[in-house]
């Protein structure tokens, strides 16, 4: 399963900088801030979808900036996770009430890293949309990170916490050449996207999957031990 899920990275990464579509030198070994995010915003922005959220979590990386700073700009709530989870209080909470900054600034996971607050779940409001990022994603909404976990364990934390539902709207925006239309592989614990926005296009992805929350079988010692919001909340504690 991960050498499939390795090969398929490494066919769109290869097919994104043979094309120069993303705005790094290489995009291997990572989320591709492609080429045409700010576009892929603006369409994401355009949906029934994005009106009626009014918080949204949101991946840190550069090629969703120009969702989370569009967001904060139209007063949405913005959630980020602290990197790998690694604090008792897992996310940012960037609040446009609150900003010392312009939202355009917040957005930076760097400069959220500084001025935002952290919070822990139990603090946290129902998340209305998910915006992730992806290496690749079929048209079913199967998509690849990188290959970290961390997403999928953000989202079954938030899930067995009871803040993101059936009813809570998964959106990945990626590059037209992240979109695949092969059958991708995927386990239990990998959420599939409700919605694929790409610079030129919006995909509905019927049947999207949610797990049910945490696998903690899948979960090894050293990671639950990593997270301290996890390690609290291991069976046996």
């Amino acid at each position: 399963m991960d050498q499939e899920k390795q090969r398929v990275r490494e066919q769109v990464w290869g097919l994104l900088d043979a094309a120069n579509a993303a705005h790094d030198a290489s995009v291997r070994g990572r989320i591709p801030n492609f080429r045409g995010s700010e576009m892929a915003a603006g369409r994401l922005a355009n949906l029934s979808q994005w009106a009626d959220a009014q918080v949204i979590k949101a991946v840190p990386d550069k090629a969703q900036l120009p969702v989370r700073a569009r967001a904060l700009t139209e007063g949405k709530t913005v959630f980020m996770a602290v990197p790998r989870l690694a604090a008792q209080r897992p996310f940012y909470l960037l609040d446009p009430a609150a900003l010392t900054v312009s939202p355009a600034e917040a957005a930076s996971s760097k400069v959220a890293a500084t001025i935002a607050p952290k919070v822990d779940v139990e603090s946290m409001p129902p998340v209305d949309m998910v915006v992730v990022g992806s290496v690749a994603v079929n048209r079913c909404g199967v998509r690849i990170g990188k290959g970290a976990g961390y997403s999928d364990l953000e989202f079954a934390f938030l899930m067995e916490a009871g803040l993101i539902s059936s009813e809570t709207v998964v959106v990945t925006t990626v590059h037209g050449l992240q979109v695949v239309e092969d059958e991708l592989p995927s386990t239990t614990h990998d959420f599939s996207v409700d919605l694929i926005v790409t610079p030129d296009e919006v995909i509905p992805c019927p049947g999207a999957h949610r797990p049910s929350g945490l696998v903690w079988e899948d979960l090894d010692a050293d990671k639950i031990a990593s997270i301290p919001a996890l390690a609290a909340r291991a069976p046996g504690r």
